[in-house]
């Protein structure tokens, strides 16, 4: 580390190094609070993507304001080094908690699993996916309730790699294909299997076998309570789309099984038993034994009692419950240091990087209760059959995006008509144009959320019009919704102005971003002058807002191009467009910011 320190703290003890940085447990000078300090190496911080991503790992944590996912105090760049700065909390992590204890019982596997996926929907809401949800990197606190930590390899929904812990990664992520918010449930399933079973969903002797057998073989939810099968099976499903679209969904469905299987008083059972869990390991807790904390076992019997009304209520309905509980264990209890690897320190007080950077986690002492979340669901589309002029038939299937958990009903009503209004037109588009042929038709529609905010929610929907018909059909649509007002904002609508003139260098941009930088790897227009700006205004091209810039998807053949151009999709990076695109609603995109401080 170059002997670099941040200012203002002393250093109490390491917890844990590697390859790319360390954590250390500090504490202020001025105030006597302790805190997690993550340094990254010196080595890796005069690497400018290293640098980049440990920026925009505070990033995410710093908007992350939830009493599920860890609380920054800052981030410190100096030539002579970088860190985050974080409150440093007591617990003990659910790899630890399964090794001391062993499997779980169904009630507090599930309330582990709930705590933690709240956390995971705060992120999953600005546009992220965690991509390495595991044992080592969820939280149990003395009071029983759970925490989400290490967000160093998380990414924009719809970023492809392969980055993650192979016995929980999801078939997706294996193919090397785009990670979605469904991507985090498959690793939650797997951690939930492993809680209440004692053993992870699949093994093998090595990493292809183990990679076979999340790609090919059956959910083994007979090894699981026959209640809870549904549960696993959803979250193991192989198809990313036949999961539930996220942690707030997965959440929903959890409750609704737990419930119906273990009565009202579940969560509260399982917290619990979770605070019991985590009293056994107490002594090796880091501020516990510094002196530091008051977890322990007094705190975790003082969160087991209150747990059988505070968490009862749920900490989703749940909120209000979770924060008492959290009061009743004491305020000195606030949470664990950990991260990636293997490689337990004081005995597994806290899990460290053993080839990475060292992780953390901590929250607030006086963490607001967490709001009802607004879910994003997929819902079933099934179109009726209809009878075409020319004696063929359409109809229309699928998976189509609705939005739950929005008081105000007739706002609710308009945004979800806003959702499906791209592929209403669509679909009235299709049964105009292929009413002259006698054949049966069918739109098959595949939605993704490319973004989710407190206020914006952007949907990308993949079509496919199967019959006797070519892929030129097969046109994207998208639309970008304000959840706050209902409106529908169709490609035009995000920018500032509806001038052709004004618009005109949206085709540059988007052609850079094309394969070889230009439209159609090269093709001539053969004399046709329409411009993709000239197309803005009907649905002839999709556009859509996304973390990081703008996704814009049309069909070749639409700006003259040859058939075999087919799709082509490009992402616009926010400093290529933001000027062009109207202010409120990039003060609506989460993250990372379109300009940097």
């Amino acid at each position: 580390m170059g002997g670099w320190r941040v200012p203002g703290y002393t250093e109490l003890s390491v917890l844990g190094e590697g390859a790319q940085g360390r954590v250390v447990l500090a504490r202020h000078d001025a105030t006597g609070r302790p805190a997690a300090i993550k340094y990254l190496a010196e080595a890796t911080a005069r690497d400018a993507r290293f640098r980049e991503r440990f920026r925009g790992e505070a990033e995410l944590l710093r908007r992350l304001h939830n009493p599920y996912v860890a609380r920054l105090y800052g981030l410190v760049e100096t030539p002579d080094g970088a860190a985050i700065v974080m409150e440093a909390v007591d617990g003990a992590s659910l790899k630890a908690v399964l090794a001391e204890r062993g499997p779980l019982r169904p009630e507090a596997a599930l309330a582990v699993l709930k705590g933690s996926l709240l956390g995971l929907a705060a992120a999953h809401d600005l546009g992220i996916v965690h991509r390495d949800y595991k044992p080592a990197n969820v939280i149990v606190r003395a009071d029983g309730l759970s925490k989400l930590i290490d967000f160093g390899v998380a990414a924009d929904a719809g970023e492809a790699g392969r980055s993650g812990t192979p016995v929980y990664m999801a078939p997706e992520q294996w193919r090397d294909e785009p990670a979605s918010p469904a991507t985090d449930v498959y690793a939650a399933a797997c951690v939930f299997f492993e809680c209440v079973t004692g053993r992870r969903p699949y093994t093998a002797e090595d990493q292809a076998g183990l990679m076979g057998r999340h790609l090919h073989a059956p959910v083994p939810v007979g090894d699981v309570p026959e209640p809870l099968r549904p549960l696993v099976a959803r979250g193991l499903a192989k198809d990313p789309w036949e999961r539930p679209l996220g942690a707030a969904a997965f959440v929903a469905e959890l409750e609704s099984a737990a419930a119906a299987a273990y009565g009202p008083g579940w969560e509260g059972n399982g917290v619990r038993a979770l605070a019991g869990a985590a009293a056994a390991l107490s002594v090796l807790f880091p501020l516990t034994a510094l002196g530091l904390g008051s977890g322990g076992a007094a705190g975790a019997a003082g969160a087991a009692g209150a747990a059988g009304t505070a968490g009862a209520a749920g900490a989703g309905g749940s909120g209000a419950g979770a924060a008492g509980t959290a009061g009743a264990a004491g305020k000195g209890v606030l949470g664990a240091l950990g991260a990636k690897g293997a490689v337990a320190i004081a005995g597994g007080a806290a899990v460290v990087a053993a080839g990475g950077a060292a992780t953390y986690v901590a929250v607030a002492q006086d963490d607001p209760p967490a709001p009802k979340p607004v879910v994003v669901q997929l819902a079933a589309l099934n179109e009726p059959q209809q009878r075409l002029t020319g004696g063929g038939t359409w109809r229309a299937e699928g998976q189509i995006v609705t939005v739950t958990g929005i008081r105000d009903a007739a706002l609710a009503t308009k945004v979800n008509q806003a959702l499906r209004a791209p592929l209403d037109r669509r679909f009235a588009e299709n049964r105009g144009k292929l009413g002259q042929y006698p054949t049966a038709f069918t739109d098959v529609v595949r939605p993704s959320i490319l973004l989710r905010s407190d206020r914006l929610l952007s949907v990308w929907y993949e079509t496919d019009v199967r019959g006797n018909v070519g892929t030129g059909w097969n046109a994207p649509r998208a639309v970008t919704v304000d959840l706050k007002t209902g409106t529908e904002y169709r490609a035009i609508d995000l920018f500032r102005s509806r001038d052709r003139r004004t618009l005109a260098p949206i085709d540059g941009k988007v052609a850079a971003r094309l394969p070889g930088g230009v439209f159609c790897q090269g093709d001539s227009r053969f004399g046709n002058d329409t411009t993709l700006a000239s197309l803005l205004g009907p649905d002839e091209v999709a556009m859509a807002l996304t973390p990081s810039g703008v996704r814009v998807g049309f069909m070749g053949a639409q700006l003259g191009y040859p058939s075999a151009c087919g799709k082509e999709v490009a992402q616009v990076p926010y400093a290529d467009v933001a000027p062009m695109l109207k202010p409120d609603l990039l003060a609506g995109v989460p993250y990372p910011s379109p300009t940097r401080s």
